[in-house]
């Protein structure tokens, strides 16, 4: 039998996409429609990006979703939470310094 999670997290499986949560699905799936609507475009699931300081890799942040805003003209990176821990605050500061960017925290329900 598997471990539960340590946050409670139950994780799906939509359209053959596995994700670590309900809430990162339904996430999903609003973005879905966001973009038949026209208001997105491009989805992109689980961006990686590397935090290198001073030449070294020091580790790696893996988003959510990113894709394109129409009504803001920008790339948006999505991270969706239910619990904001220390390391995940530590990971969107130094991505934040490295690359210039926010990461946009969408509340798990």
């Amino acid at each position: 039998m598997r471990k539960p999670s340590k946050y409670k997290n139950i994780r799906v499986e939509y359209n053959g996409i596995k994700f670590a949560s309900k809430a990162e699905c339904n996430r999903y799936r609003q973005l879905e429609i966001m973009e038949l609507g026209g208001e997105i475009e491009k989805i992109e699931l689980q961006p990686r990006f590397p935090l290198h300081v001073n030449g070294k890799l020091v580790c790696t942040y893996v988003g959510d979703f990113q894709y394109w805003d129409h009504r803001k003209h920008k790339s948006v990176l999505e991270d969706v939470k239910g619990v904001i821990t220390d390391v995940f605050r530590l990971k969107r500061n130094l991505f934040e310094a490295v690359y210039h960017r926010e990461i946009t925290i969408v509340r798990a329900k």
